[in-house]
């Protein structure tokens, strides 16, 4: 369990738990508004695809916390060495972006187009805490640095547990996720300690080494994959209106069992392409952190300058591909600069 040796599908995951983040960002916080009204006895098509997006791909977060414990979870190492490893690589590009970014948009607003912005100090201060439409995805930062420092503990439960005592709390974890999450309603027993985040980061740990003969059978992960699809299709179906498409919360249990299928179907398959394919999965993977900290500005002034200028399927292929790689210039060009790659978010 402490070998160096580097898996590409880990790769291919962070790759993709990126790439989904954006997903549901355009699709659910930058175009559902034009085709919510498209809702009815016979949805268009339009609706549907919104409609799986913003549930299929909101696995983005729950995936990036699974490779937090598949990564560091099981481990010999100390308190020190690991929060002086990992706080800074999550704390030093968080506070780089916020920066660097709310100085953009100042000057934006002052020489390009207007934007919905208060001045410097208040994009900065209201930013940092996730409360604007340019960094309403800083939520994650502090959720990540709370699983990170609570981390330590559950590691040294971890080496001295077996995979039962990890499938118990496993188990209460699903319960929470069904209650706290599903159905939304109080499950009678206090459950707080196994809520949430860090259920994920164990199942991630879980996923990678256990030997259940079901959970390393290749078509199990497909079935779990496509049952959650259906579940969550024909729920959104159901809950939906013409002002509303509904979605689950990223800790509801068909997002935990989606989340586990698409991990088991990577590492199950063992997908491990070759030439410009897997360097541009590389690539994204080695990115993930610092797009995710600057993409949703980029989509947001992109929303503000040029919205309603193209047909609508157009308009969200352009949001997408513009919020991925408007980003990944940004980190290439920093990267190259001394001392910036280090704070920027590329691993």
């Amino acid at each position: 369990m402490n070998g160096k040796k580097h898996i590409f599908y880990f790769d291919a995951l962070r790759a993709l738990a990126i790439i989904s983040v954006i997903l549901v960002h355009v699709f659910d916080g930058g175009t559902r508004h034009l085709i919510v009204a498209e809702y009815s006895a016979v949805p268009s098509l339009n609706w549907f695809i919104c409609s799986f997006i913003i549930n299929f791909f909101r696995i983005g977060v729950p995936l990036f916390l699974m490779l937090s414990g598949a990564l560091s979870l099981g481990r010999d190492w100390t308190i020190r060495s690991f929060l002086g490893k990992r706080l800074p690589r999550i704390i030093y590009p968080f506070v780089f972006w916020l920066l660097f970014l709310s100085v953009m948009l100042v000057l934006i607003n002052s020489f390009i187009h207007p934007l919905k912005i208060h001045g410097l100090f208040s994009l900065i201060t209201v930013g940092a805490l996730g409360k604007n439409n340019y960094f309403y995805q800083d939520w994650f930062f502090w959720m990540i640095l709370g699983t990170y420092l609570i981390m330590p503990i559950f590691n040294k439960w971890i080496q001295h547990s077996d995979m039962k005592e990890l499938e118990y709390f496993l188990s209460i974890w699903l319960i929470t996720c069904i209650f706290d999450f599903t159905l939304r309603m109080q499950f009678p027993i206090k459950l707080s300690y196994f809520t949430s985040p860090i259920g994920l980061v164990v199942l991630g740990y879980y996923l990678r080494y256990t030997e259940r003969e079901l959970f390393n059978k290749k078509y199990f992960a497909v079935l779990l994959i496509l049952f959650s699809i259906a579940s969550m299709m024909i729920c959104s179906y159901m809950f939906s209106n013409d002002t509303l498409i509904y979605r689950f919360d990223r800790y509801a249990i068909f997002m935990a069992l989606n989340a586990a299928g698409v991990f088991l179907l990577f590492k199950n398959f063992n997908f491990n392409p070759k030439g410009i394919l897997r360097d541009f999965i590389t690539r994204i993977a080695q990115y993930s952190y610092g797009i995710y900290l600057a993409h949703v500005a980029v989509l947001s002034v992109t929303i503000e300058i040029f919205e309603k200028t193209l047909p609508y399927n157009l308009w969200t292929i352009t949001l997408v591909l513009v919020t991925l790689f408007v980003p990944m210039g940004l980190l290439y060009i920093f990267s190259k600069v001394p001392y910036l790659k280090d704070i920027i978010g590329v691993k």
